[in-house]
């Protein structure tokens, strides 16, 4: 991804005064997306000589390494009220819940990994413990996690864990399943708090069904559904219907007057994607007819940077409050078994940016190169 074009900056300033050039600047990306990048300068012109001065900054590009962290599916990053970054995601022998904690994302990579549950040897919350959500709730942190039963490894449902003192160091209580309409594979709840409600997304199967859909529904507490669950999307193009009809995965977004919902689509080898759908802010978020789907994958597999199968992802914002799309992908595509118990679905993170008001994906792994250099021109009168 190349930014390709900065707009002029020029500066007046009276003999003596200080001269201030931005540390932050609006950038043109390929494809006509718009940016902010930081950037650095030199040193400046004398300010008590008067005269017109030009100098060359250097555009601040930070590409996060890759992976980010490895064998991490299914990650999540909060950015919580105390100021560190967490993170967590699916162990890869599904038998565990591991947060990090750091004050910056970069120190999240070295950060020490903390087990802050166990599986059951037996029973429900033995098995299969997946894609494990940070929140913070009405002052509490909360856990939203999916796991199955060891004498049904599918009968995988969503589960609430809650932390009223320090995430790594305390106890989490189970506060129960979250009890949807009909019980069934249902996992992947993520939650959200929208003009003073709190509201669920998940995935889930029907009784009858192998298709797995999305459904929302709003929230009484973080455990516990109010009112109706409504079919949110379910599975349409084929995109979303390679291997496997499924919708999961979702992440919620709010900009631009809209609020967005990615969501995850087919089977999880290298034909896994990136959804979209989104509805205008004051839209009514429990009526399906006020969400529009984008018929186009939004992130996919990539030849170019040799990442397959990105999605289940979550956003961030970094130390600067640039926007982050953090993610899962596997770096090779032929994959050996059961693509599920494949452990190199590495935790990626990259900017994203935004394109006539909707998020820009761009590809899985791409690098930033400036082919540019910004240019001050100082005016000292």
């Amino acid at each position: 991804m190349k930014i390709v074009n900065v707009d002029p900056i020029e500066v007046r300033v009276k003999q003596g005064e200080r001269i201030e050039l931005p540390t932050v600047i609006d950038v043109q990306i390929e494809e006509g997306v718009q940016a902010a990048y930081r950037v650095s300068w030199p040193e400046l012109p004398d300010n008590s000589k008067a005269g017109a001065y030009e100098v060359e900054g250097k555009i601040e590009i930070e590409d996060y390494p890759e992976p980010f962290i490895a064998q991490r599916a299914d990650p999540y990053i909060l950015k919580a009220d105390d100021g560190f970054y967490y993170f967590t995601g699916s162990y890869p022998k599904y038998d565990r819940i591991v947060l990090r904690r750091a004050k910056t994302i970069d120190g999240l990579r070295e950060a020490e990994e903390i087990t802050v549950w166990q599986a059951h040897e037996s029973g429900i919350l033995s098995e299969h413990i997946w894609a494990p959500e940070l929140h913070q709730i009405n002052g509490k942190w909360y856990i939203h996690v999916a796991a199955g039963d060891k004498e049904d490894v599918w009968a995988i449902r969503p589960y609430v864990f809650e932390c009223t003192g320090d995430p790594l160091k305390d106890e989490w209580t189970v506060k129960g399943a979250i009890n949807t309409e009909f019980q069934s594979f249902s996992l992947d709840a993520t939650t959200f708090e929208h003009h003073d409600k709190q509201y669920l997304v998940w995935a889930q199967k029907t009784e009858n069904d192998t298709i797995s859909n999305l459904y929302i529904a709003e929230m009484e507490n973080p455990w516990t559904i109010k009112g109706k669950q409504v079919l949110l999307t379910k599975p349409e193009y084929d995109w979303e219907r390679a291997g496997f009809d499924v919708n999961e995965g979702p992440a919620f977004l709010r900009r631009y007057g809209k609020v967005f919902l990615t969501f995850s689509a087919s089977a999880t080898d290298d034909r896994y994607v990136m959804g979209l759908l989104y509805a205008d802010e004051d839209a009514d978020l429990l009526d399906p007819a006020a969400w529009t789907k984008v018929p186009e994958p939004v992130l996919k597999s990539s030849d170019n940077t040799g990442l397959y199968g990105p999605g289940h992802n979550s956003f961030t914002v970094t130390e600067d409050g640039f926007d982050l799309l953090v993610y899962h992908a596997r770096p090779y595509k032929e994959i050996e078994g059961n693509p599920l118990y494949d452990p190199n679905r590495h935790a990626r993170v990259q900017r994203f940016f935004w394109k006539d008001e909707m998020p820009y994906f761009g590809e899985p792994g791409y690098k930033t190169d400036a082919v540019v250099t910004p240019k001050a021109k100082i005016i000292i009168e």
